[in-house]
C-alpha cells in the first residue's frame, strides 16, 4: 500500500486596508439564537458608520429579511426549520452563499459582536474565517473573557474591543 501526500499552497492573504473610512463594512454577529437577531447593534452601529465615516454597510438583518422577503412571502423562516427543513437548508444555502461573496469579495472591514449568540451559532465563525482568509480586518466587540473564546476565533480578530464607544473611538482615529 503507498501513501500520498497532498501540500495546499493556500497563498498569502491580501493586503489588509489600512482605512475604514468610505469603506464598505459587513456586520458579523449572532442572529438565529439571539433576540431580535442582534438587529438592535447592528441598527445603531450601521447607522453611526454611514454618518461618522461615510461607510456603506451590509447589515445581514435587513439583506435577510429583504432576500425572505423575496423569496418567501408571508413565510415564518424559523418554523420552517421544524417544518420543511430540506426548503430551509436550500433557503440557508443561498444566504450562506450571498453572504460568503459579500465578505470575500466586497467587504473592507469586519465587525463582530462576539456574545452567547455567536459563540452558539456557527454563522459568525464562518463569516471570520472568510475574512481572515481573505485579508479583511476583523474588530471584534467582546466581554466575554480572552481566555474563554474559543482559539479559532482569536486567530481570526485582528483586534478586540470591550464595548462600541471603545471600537467606534478607533475608528475615528484611523
Amino acid at each position: 500500500m503507498s501513501t500520498c501526500t497532498v501540500w495546499i499552497d493556500w497563498g498569502e492573504p491580501v493586503a489588509r486596508r489600512s482605512t475604514i473610512r468610505g469603506g464598505h463594512v459587513y456586520l458579523s454577529g449572532g442572529m438565529e439564537y439571539v433576540a431580535g437577531e442582534g438587529r438592535d447593534w447592528r441598527s445603531e452601529m450601521q447607522g453611526w458608520l454611514e454618518r461618522e465615516l461615510g461607510c456603506s454597510v451590509f447589515n445581514p438583518n435587513r439583506e435577510s429579511e429583504r432576500f425572505l422577503r423575496e423569496r418567501l412571502p408571508g413565510v415564518d423562516f424559523r418554523q420552517l426549520k421544524r417544518d420543511n427543513p430540506e426548503r430551509f437548508q436550500q433557503v440557508v444555502s443561498a444566504i450562506v452563499d450571498r453572504d460568503s461573496a459579500e465578505i470575500a469579495e466586497q467587504a473592507d472591514v469586519v465587525v463582530c459582536l462576539w456574545d452567547d449568540g455567536a459563540h452558539r451559532g456557527a454563522g459568525t465563525t464562518g463569516e471570520l474565517t472568510i475574512a481572515r482568509r481573505f485579508g479583511k480586518p476583523v474588530y471584534m466587540v467582546t466581554q466575554t473573557p480572552r481566555e474563554e473564546l474559543p482559539g479559532w476565533i482569536l486567530g481570526c480578530v485582528s483586534r478586540m474591543f470591550d464595548s462600541f464607544t471603545e471600537l467606534k473611538a478607533y475608528l475615528l482615529e484611523r
